[in-house]
């Protein structure tokens, strides 16, 4: 299984699957990650890439100690959607 993968000098995380890359494109702003544009390769849409990106990377965020800004749409539904991460945001 595929872990996501925090490529700084992008600003995105990263999970790779069947030989594509879903992304969650963002921001360092002093104590917080503000993601702006989540994007998951076609192939992939509908198998729960995304969830786990963002899943993969709100664990990596809160290890940190880090805030949460969900500037992107399926960020914020995450969140919404997951009251474990709630007091990330």
């Amino acid at each position: 299984m595929s872990h996501v993968i925090d490529n700084a000098a992008a600003g995105r995380f990263e999970l790779a699957e069947q030989g594509e890359t879903a992304i969650a494109v963002y921001v360092r702003k002093g104590n917080a990650i503000v993601f702006t544009h989540t994007e998951v390769p076609p192939v992939l849409e509908g198998h729960g890439v995304g969830s786990r990106l963002i899943a993969g990377a709100l664990a990596q965020v809160r290890a940190a100690g880090l805030e949460v800004v969900p500037a992107c749409a399926f960020v914020a539904d995450y969140v919404r959607r997951h009251p474990d991460a709630a007091d990330l945001a």
